[in-house]
């Protein structure tokens, strides 16, 4: 077992002992690197001042650049990757990369305390090709990095221009290279660490993994740490068990056979929603509402619905299209419903040893009429007031099946029967939509809290189902 994290930063292979399995990259950046462009603002991967560019091998063994927030990703994580700060940009001659260059042009840094991160953005943006992107694309890029001197015009003007110009010293082949070797050398054996009473465990099987989780039942599995980096910033949590599910191969697969689109629990938010996308377009405003770009680019799909949260936005439209889960002991598995996971508020049906290894969600019929919807106090990067999600399908105008799934609405995500058997049976029509909306009060007591009132909540999920209706049979159309 190897004790020793190797990855390249800036183009120089670092082989370190990091001085806890929770350090944090941005403190390893500034405090033992010595490299402070990248800056802390809110240490929860909210403001994106700290963001930084990795690059990894995907699956097929191809070079991947994202962003990330080196706030709420953890050291050890790295192990094997690449990772490129604002220093590291300019070319031997000190001339500044296009990215640079592009934003002094246009004028586009004021207090400059963002800046760092905005470029790093842009620079993932200009390694993964989209140098002459169109002004959505750069927004859903930027998604992460927020500017308090509101200079969002002459960044987004920069980011558009770039392309213009060229960058002689970018090598992917290079680095692919640098990535392989590593894989077949430094990193080719699993991770194991323990420091000050802290473990951290990095298998690169699947069978690993479940041997592990199986003897440490209490071990906290961390996927994408979207979450877990919190609680370590925030609120201070000290894991004893750390079992790191990134390494393992055979999780960050998508598959589909006749019937069913599966996704690995490694599985990265973009690449997994991508997928889901791909067999359901309506789920494409949420995917870029779920969250900004490096939270998407480190989080995992089934890490969302393995967290459990009731305001997880995931797990309404999932559950909508009877997606089954994948849990894993040791070398037994067995698949349930998606809605049969969430017992109670963090409580699951998952026994002592168990993981959650996939997630199954049946393919598109033809006939289905598909619907999801966020409400939050801001479109972009914030956490759901109410989402809604709903499956159903006709038998000429008739409902021939239903189901209704919310977040926020409850201590976990979950149907609404009452609501469905409104609809069940009846014509899809205003009427039906109006009864079915009425009986949300019987399936829901919302909760009042600092997002929305119960009030709020519960006349909200009943619009959003009368939404869903207008727009799925043409009579929002028909109205105007």
């Amino acid at each position: 077992m190897r004790q020793t994290v190797s990855f390249y930063l800036n183009g120089l292979l670092q082989t370190v002992r990091p001085a806890s399995p929770t350090q944090t990259v941005l403190q390893y950046l500034r405090e033992q690197a010595g490299l402070r462009g990248t800056k802390e603002g809110c240490a929860e991967g909210d403001c994106g001042a700290c963001t930084v560019t990795e690059a990894a091998l995907d699956p097929d063994g191809q070079v991947v650049f994202r962003s990330i927030n080196a706030c709420i990703r953890f050291l050890p994580t790295l192990d094997g990757r690449a990772i490129w700060t604002v220093e590291g940009l300019s070319a031997e001659n000190q001339a500044l990369h296009p990215v640079q260059q592009a934003m002094v042009d246009h004028h586009a840094s004021q207090c400059g305390f963002c800046t760092p991160g905005f470029v790093m953005s842009l620079y993932t943006m200009y390694c993964n090709g989209q140098r002459r992107p169109v002004r959505e694309e750069v927004l859903d890029n930027l998604s992460g990095n927020l500017c308090r001197c509101t200079g969002y015009r002459p960044i987004i003007d920069a980011a558009m221009a770039m392309g213009h110009y060229p960058d002689e010293n970018a090598d992917v082949e290079q680095i692919k290279r640098q990535l392989h070797a590593l894989q077949e050398t430094a990193c080719h054996e699993p991770l194991e660490l323990a420091v000050s009473g802290q473990k951290f465990r990095s298998p690169i099987t699947a069978d690993h993994l479940a041997e592990l989780v199986q003897a440490h039942p209490d071990a906290t599995l961390l996927a994408g740490g979207t979450d877990i980096g919190l609680m370590v910033t925030k609120q201070l949590h000290h894991f004893d068990d750390l079992i790191y599910l990134g390494n393992v191969a055979e999780l960050d697969v998508v598959s589909r056979d006749e019937d069913t689109l599966t996704i690995g629990a490694s599985v990265l938010l973009n690449k997994g929603y991508q997928a889901l996308v791909a067999e359901y377009p309506e789920a494409e405003s949420l995917w870029k509402r779920f969250a900004s770009m490096p939270i998407r680019n480190s989080g995992t799909l089934v890490g969302n619905v393995a967290n459990g949260s009731p305001i997880g936005d995931s797990a309404p439209l999932l559950i909508a299209l009877q997606t089954r889960v994948v849990l894993r002991k040791g070398q037994a598995r067995r698949e349930l419903p998606l809605e049969n996971l969430y017992l109670d508020y963090r409580k699951q049906d998952r026994s002592p040893g168990e993981f959650l290894e996939s997630i199954k969600i049946p393919l598109r019929m033809a006939d289905l009429k598909v619907g999801t919807y966020k409400l939050s106090k801001r479109f972009d990067q914030d956490i759901s007031a109410v989402c809604g999600a709903y499956a159903v399908t006709l038998d000429g105008d008739v409902v021939q099946s239903v189901r209704i799934a919310y977040g926020g609405m409850a201590a976990t995500s979950r149907r609404a029967p009452a609501a469905e058997r409104a609809l069940l049976g009846q014509p899809f029509d205003a009427s039906s939509v109006a009864a079915a909306m009425a009986a949300l009060a019987i399936d829901y007591q919302p909760l009042t809290d600092m997002r929305a009132s119960s009030d709020y909540r519960l006349q909200a999920a009943q619009n959003l189902l009368y939404r869903f209706y207008l727009e799925t049979t043409g009579a929002a159309q028909t109205r105007v």
